[in-house]
């Protein structure tokens, strides 16, 4: 394991419930503590931390945080991606899918702490479309509810599941033709879920069985749940136990296409993509370091 001797903190102040000016002095006198080299870089609008991450790499800078939610870790990610500089995550956003999925914790503290005794690991990642994806991507329901969760001022986990009340009962699952594994299926779901790791965030686990370092990605069919189960399915889900579920599918594989019969909303790590109709995805294995609790294993 190389000595840290230098990092890079991209921070994002507008992820999750806000920016806490004491993150700052935090993360200089951690690292002073410990003889880190630390520069901080605060990001001003969507897509310069991808900038940043480049820019670190030319620099030869080997370790790079990203201080924000799922969307910074996606963008930081397409910075490094393919070199050999390490990602860190300390989480501040609302969901923290990969974050949790690496078991790093969600105490700000704690998640410091990870400089003092850490590990390496490569994981894989997704392409979507031509575009990175790091946790999980989604077609339909959840990709609207990005859509529109994205103009709001306000995030948050209450704000984010009074969306999802709201919208649920207009939506309507939708048509689509899947090849997958030599085969051509074609479904009618509500969700399409596209999981290299096992989990949107907040513990909600749409792929329990999922894995980082499989170079597999799960591909999970969600129908629409009766409002009657709704409760039942929900407790599922954060258990961990939709795989079993009976409106639930779940197939593995390394690519897939997807033609569906109108244009559809998606997201990629959380983040809304403009509408479409056709989707080619695959695994990128191995692409992607990034830094662990010492305890943690990536699965």
């Amino acid at each position: 394991m190389p000595k840290l001797k230098n990092a890079l903190f991209i921070v994002n102040k507008y992820s999750g419930g806000g920016y806490n000016a004491n993150v700052e002095g935090r993360i200089i006198d951690e690292c002073k503590s410990l003889n880190i080299e630390s520069i901080l870089e605060f990001t001003q609008n969507q897509g310069h931390a991808i900038q940043l991450a480049r820019n670190a790499v030319r620099e030869q800078i080997d370790f790079v945080f990203a201080v924000g939610g799922d969307g910074t870790v996606n963008e930081v990610a397409q910075g490094l991606i393919g070199s050999r500089a390490v990602m860190g995550i300390l989480p501040k956003g609302s969901g923290n899918g990969l974050a949790r999925h690496l078991g790093i914790p969600m105490s700000f503290k704690k998640s410091l702490g990870i400089l003092r005794n850490h590990q390496e690991q490569l994981i894989d990642t997704m392409i979507v479309n031509g575009k990175l994806s790091v946790n999980v991507a989604g077609i339909g329901f959840d990709g609207h509810i990005a859509s529109l969760f994205a103009k709001k001022e306000k995030r948050g986990l209450a704000g984010y599941s009074k969306l999802v009340l709201k919208e649920f009962i207009n939506f309507k699952p939708f048509e689509a033709e899947i090849s997958i594994n030599q085969k051509t299926l074609v479904v009618n779901p509500f969700i399409i879920a596209l999981a290299n790791s096992s989990q949107f965030g907040n513990n909600a686990r749409v792929a329990p069985q999922a894995s980082v370092c499989d170079q597999l990605i799960d591909v999970c069919f969600l129908k629409k749940v009766p409002m009657i189960h709704a409760p039942g399915f929900a407790g599922r889900m954060f258990a961990g136990n939709l795989a079993k579920s009976k409106f639930v599918d779940i197939v593995k594989t390394d690519r897939l296409t997807i033609k569906l019969n109108k244009v559809m909303a998606y997201h990629i790590d959380g983040e809304a993509m403009s509408p479409a109709n056709h989707f080619e995805v695959r695994i990128q294995p191995a692409s992607l370091r990034v830094f662990l609790p010492k305890t943690s294993i990536a699965k």
